[in-house]
């Protein structure tokens, strides 16, 4: 099992391999990506939609046939920022579409196999560059290309899944060798790859511990958060919404899961290389659901480890300080999910309620998750050897 098979890497894991501001769109994208860099201009005026309806669209079809990966996942990021702008920027959401926004959203979203709203590829792995091309990707040397309102706190939320995002490069590389060493049943090689994969995972939790730092709770709820709901089991969109102009729906209302950060798929393939599994419950629901909305590749790579793994039945017949480092990567995969379910009930529950669609006990993927967030982290941790 190799990385690259998968479009990964070491050094950037599920990241793009590319940088978003070094990616040119042809000319018919002008007045898309026009409007998407001034998205918070035109969410402050109030007046979303009716500026958003004004966007021109190129020949979607043309531009696919010819598009390079990189384009096409460029094009998915600033006219998912849209679409969701359109839905959230006014008080009351919509109950359509617009085709000059519908039509290239579903478009490129079949393309690339995901949904078309904004995913958390869109949103986290495909949206940022370094500001220094020289040096390392670092929290000091990132930034979030693009915005709905921007500054500090936006930025800083999204930027902190980054880094997150290239540590675990390592711990993904690390993955596909414990797979083999556990197959060859070298003990040595396993605990010594543990102890790395420990290492990693300090640094990962070192980054998701700095979160309060420059994104604060109040500013997240109010000014970030409602911008990345869907449209799935949200009570602000009973029906769900029309896609004007997209022949597959045929006018019907759709229903797709909103942005979050579950779409990540690093505790999933970490799940699958320490065999932790879950009782069936509705976050477990939502989460294998949820499986749909990441890239296929990623999908791929999660479930060849998952079926490849025997790490956890290996472990259990070696010596102490095999099932100590063992146990010592399961906890700290714990850690994560503890400070997940902490920053769950900061940002979110103990926020007032304001509004319909920002409801504090349902997360943006549409599931109520403090109850399970707790339950997951629990079993998570319950599954040392």
């Amino acid at each position: 099992m190799k990385l690259e098979d998968f479009g990964l890497s070491a050094e950037r894991g599920y990241l793009s391999t590319y940088e978003i501001d070094e990616i040119a769109l042809p000319d018919g994208f002008d007045e898309m990506l026009d409007a998407a860099a001034q998205l918070s201009d035109i969410i402050t005026s109030g007046r979303t939609r009716h500026w958003l309806k004004q966007v021109g669209h190129p020949d979607i079809a043309a531009f696919l046939a010819s598009a390079s990966d990189e384009q096409a996942r460029t094009a998915m990021v600033h006219y998912s920022f849209l679409v969701q702008a359109y839905v959230w920027g006014e008080a009351e959401a919509p109950t359509s579409l617009p085709a000059n926004l519908a039509i290239p959203m579903c478009a490129i979203a079949d393309h690339l196999g995901l949904a078309p709203l904004l995913p958390y590829t869109g949103y986290v792995l495909d949206n940022w560059y370094r500001l220094d091309k020289s040096a390392p990707i670092g929290l000091d040397n990132i930034a979030m290309y693009q915005n709905f309102l921007g500054g500090q706190d936006e930025n800083w939320f999204v930027l902190v899944h980054v880094a997150i995002e290239a540590e675990a490069g390592r711990a993904l590389q690390l993955a596909t060798e414990l797979v083999d060493a556990a197959a060859q049943q070298d003990a040595a090689l396993v605990e010594r790859l543990l102890i790395d994969m420990n290492g990693v995972w300090d640094r990962m939790n070192g980054h998701f511990d700095r979160m309060p730092e420059r994104c604060d709770p109040y500013i997240y709820y109010q000014r970030v958060r409602p911008y990345i709901h869907g449209w799935k089991n949200n009570p602000a969109m009973p029906a769900g919404l029309i896609y004007e102009g997209v022949a597959k729906y045929a006018g019907k209302p759709q229903s797709f899961r909103g942005q979050t950060g579950s779409q990540s798929s690093i505790v999933p393939a970490m799940d699958g290389l320490f065999q932790v599994v879950h009782e069936s419950d509705p976050l477990r629901e939502f989460l294998d659901e949820l499986h749909q909305y990441r890239p296929p590749k990623h999908r791929a790579f999660i479930e060849a480890v998952r079926d490849a793994s025997t790490l956890r039945d290996f472990a259990k017949t070696q010596s102490q300080s095999v099932k100590d480092a063992f146990n010592a990567c399961v906890e700290q995969v714990a850690r994560f999910r503890t400070r997940h379910l902490e920053y769950a009930a900061s940002y979110i529950n103990k926020q007032a309620s304001s509004g319909a669609g920002n409801d504090t006990d349902v997360g943006t993927g549409g599931t109520p998750f403090m109850k399970y967030l707790k339950k997951h982290r629990d079993e998570n941790r319950a599954q040392t050897i």
